[in-house]
Order: C-alpha cells, then sequence, then structure tokens
C-alpha cells in the first residue's frame, strides 16, 4: 500500500464510530451520528434525556419542563403547549368533527379519538397490561390501569394538598375549590363540573338508556347505575364499614354511612342551612325551597320531587308489589318497606338511642332528645319547633304582612285570614 492510500486508510479509521463501527467521509457527520441514539433519534432533551426524530417535537417536549404555552385560543384565550392541541380544541367552539367511523358513521373531533373507537367494533384490545395480564383498547387506559398495581398518585391539588393517580381526577377535584362548572345542559342549562356528567344528564332529556344488564335485560341512563344494578344479581357487597362490619354494594353508599358514625354532615343547604349526611338528600331538600316537582305521573297528574317517589306511587295504578320476603312471601311497593320487615323475622333492632338507650326496629321510631330540657319527641321537626320557646324564633314569615311564626303550619293556617280578607272584598 502506497503513503497516499495508508493516509486515507487512516483518515477514515479516525472518522469511525467506537460503537456501532460505521465509517463516514468526515468527523462532521461522525459528530451527528454520535448524537442519534440507537432508536434512531436524533435530537435529545439536554434536561431528561429523552431523544427524537425531529427537531419541532423536541422543541414542543422542552414545553413540559419550561411550562411554557405558546399556542393561545382567540375565542377563550385557553393556552397549548402545541399547535395540534390547539387545533383540535378549536373544534368544541366549532362543533366540528371531521373524523367519522366508516362502520357505524360516529363522529370525532381528533383523529386519535377515532383509532380506539373502532375497537368496540372489532373487539380489541392491543394494550396488555404485563404485571396481571389484562387488555385495553387504549393506552391510556393501561398507563392509569398500572397506577392502580404501584398505588401511585403523581398529581397533587396545590390548594388542599390531595393526590390523585390521573390528571383529569385532579382537573375535576379543582373545580370544588373554584366552583366552576364548565359544562352546560343545552337543553336546560344546568351546569357539570364534567363532561361524562352532563352526557349521562342528557339521557334524562332524550329518554335514552344505553347500559343494558346482560342478565335481566334491564336499561339504564348512566353505567354507575348498571354496575349497582349488577350487584342485586350477584349479592356481592364488596365495601365493607371498618368500624361495624355493614357491608355495601356501593363506595359512595358506604362514604355516606360513615357520617352516622361521625356525626358529620358535610352538604349544607344554602338557603335554610340545614345539612345532610349524602348530596342526593340535599338535592331533594332544595325542591321544597324551589316548590318544584319535576317528575310526573302519565296516568293520574301527580306530581314529585323525587323519581323514586313516582316509581312508588305508580305501583298504586299497577297493583305491582315487586319486592318479596324470601321468609315468609310477603310482597312489598318499595325496597325499603321489605328491609324494614325483615326486621320481624330477625328481632333485629338496628336504630339505638344513644341518649335514651331504648332500641327500635324502625329509624322514623327513634326518639328525638331536645338538647336543652331533655324531653322527647317522635318527629324531628317536631323538636325543631318545641326549641323555638327556648331561642323565640319564629322563622316562617308571612309575606303578605309580614307577620312570624315558630311553627309552618300556624303560618298556613294564619294565611287564611287574608284569603277571608280577599273573598269579602270581592
Amino acid at each position: 500500500m502506497n503513503p497516499p492510500e495508508m493516509t486515507r486508510e487512516r483518515e477514515k479509521l479516525s472518522d469511525q464510530c467506537d460503537i456501532c463501527k460505521k465509517t463516514f467521509s468526515n468527523t462532521a457527520n461522525l459528530t451527528v451520528h454520535k448524537c442519534i441514539d440507537p432508536s434512531g433519534k436524533q435530537y435529545r432533551c439536554d434536561i431528561c434525556g429523552k431523544s427524537f426524530s425531529k427537531k419541532y417535537n423536541l422543541t414542543h417536549h422542552k414545553y413540559i419542563h419550561t411550562g411554557e404555552k405558546p399556542y393561545q385560543c382567540g375565542i377563550c384565550g385557553k393556552s397549548f403547549s402545541n399547535r395540534s392541541s390547539l387545533t383540535c380544541h378549536k373544534y368544541i367552539h366549532t362543533g366540528e368533527k371531521p373524523y367519522h367511523c366508516d362502520i357505524c358513521g360516529k363522529s370525532f373531533s381528533q383523529k386519535s379519538h377515532l383509532k380506539p373507537h373502532k375497537y368496540i367494533h372489532t373487539g380489541e384490545k392491543p394494550y396488555q397490561c404485563d404485571i396481571c395480564d389484562k387488555s385495553f383498547s387504549l393506552r391510556n387506559d393501561l398507563a392509569k390501569h398500572k397506577l392502580s398495581h404501584t398505588h401511585e398518585k403523581p398529581y397533587h391539588c396545590e390548594i388542599c394538598g390531595k393526590s390523585y393517580s390521573q390528571r383529569s381526577h385532579l382537573g375535576s377535584h379543582k373545580y370544588i375549590h373554584t366552583g366552576e362548572k364548565p359544562y352546560h345542559c343545552d337543553i336546560c342549562g344546568k351546569s357539570f363540573t364534567q363532561k361524562c356528567n352532563l352526557d349521562s344528564h342528557k339521557h334524562i332529556h332524550t329518554g335514552e338508556k344505553p347500559h343494558h344488564c346482560d342478565i335481566c335485560g334491564k336499561s339504564f341512563s348512566q353505567k354507575g347505575s348498571l354496575t349497582s344494578h349488577k350487584s342485586i344479581h350477584t349479592g356481592e357487597k364488596p365495601y365493607h364499614c371498618d368500624i361495624c362490619g355493614k357491608s355495601f354494594s356501593q363506595k359512595s353508599n358506604l362514604t355516606s354511612h360513615k357520617s352516622i358514625h361521625t356525626g358529620e354532615k358535610p352538604y349544607h343547604c344554602d338557603i335554610c342551612n340545614k345539612s345532610f349526611y349524602i348530596r342526593s338528600s340535599l338535592t331533594k331538600h332544595k325542591f321544597i325551597h324551589a316548590d318544584e316537582k319535576p317528575y310526573q305521573c302519565s296516568i293520574c297528574g301527580k306530581s314529585f320531587t323525587q323519581k323514586c317517589n313516582l316509581t312508588h306511587h305508580k305501583h298504586i295504578h299497577t297493583g305491582e308489589k315487586p319486592y318479596q320476603c324470601d321468609i315468609c312471601g310477603k310482597s312489598f311497593t318499595g325496597k325499603s318497606n321489605l328491609s324494614h320487615h325483615k326486621y320481624i323475622h330477625t328481632g333485629e333492632k338496628q336504630y339505638h338511642c344513644d341518649i335514651c338507650g331504648k332500641s327500635f326496629f324502625h329509624k322514623r321510631d327513634k326518639l328525638c332528645h331536645c338538647d336543652i330540657c331533655g324531653k322527647s319527641f317522635s318527629w324531628e321537626c317536631a323538636i325543631c319547633t318545641h326549641k323555638c320557646i327556648y331561642t323565640r324564633e319564629k322563622p316562617y314569615h308571612c309575606d303578605i304582612c309580614g307577620k312570624s311564626f315558630s311553627v309552618e303550619q300556624y303560618l298556613t293556617n294564619y294565611k287564611y285570614i287574608h284569603i277571608g280578607e280577599k273573598a269579602l272584598s270581592l
């Protein structure tokens, strides 16, 4: 080999990658090559080390570290770290859904939503958990599922410190602090903190019940209601009270039950300040102030504040008694009536008064004691009226003349005076 050829060979070897032994014609190309990781991604983040095949992907990635969101919506002012997210967001304002399923025709605002939707038709679940082998149709669902194994909750509320396993749950939680309800029903105007709750609510207006029980065929407007219903067939009650051992089919029922032990009533009426153990009881209570009875019987026209009361009322017309005692065979129109009836067979008196020590079959029989004088009453409303003797409070006011009363019935009776006056003046 002559000297020039030897020189070229040495130069060639000097421009060789010491990892993969690939050779380059000049040092500059070797330098670029070394920046590329084994997966072929040339652009590496100098903060976390993650690599990208395209420079603009690295630029967008760096916004995670800087918190920068340079793309702003001209309609609502919301900002995004990348242009594609802004484009998808704008569809919320325009209502545009350009991506259509060629099987069922359903439309989506984002292409990424169309692909996993198609798995519903194919039944495909390509993302499998390597711990329990459970499969998912979405990569995000798999990632969320894995947190159940690690019990990791990486998303923290900076206001109260509560932690969540999913970013969306943290976002929904923050509305508790802000009071914001960004999702509005375009039919009745009711607002919600979560889109899924709005979607479920709309079934009330459409009458749609898309969730079907595969055992008895009963349909429900909400997926959670179907899940709760299935426990009737299985008899499963996986949620146990660690204080008294009572079991429940729903976690929400266990949470509400625990308030009995703690005495906590976290839901307050902003009109009369009355407190309740569960949110649904507060919602039902508010109908009293609004004088609203949204549930009407299609047979006799009678209206009710609660849907369950309408359902029970309809049994009067049909004569149906769907709840049967498995001990004596007696039937009842309501589930609560059956539950109370069973105490006759068991002899259980589950309602205990911690003041006088007496026990009762039914909650309605439990005595209410005045904490001022110790007098007992059968009804909670009666004790409230009784206490007005000591407080001299008169919370019921006549809207005609302004006179006040300590008992609501006294006000009702008094109003007939004005009705009589009007009748005489005619």
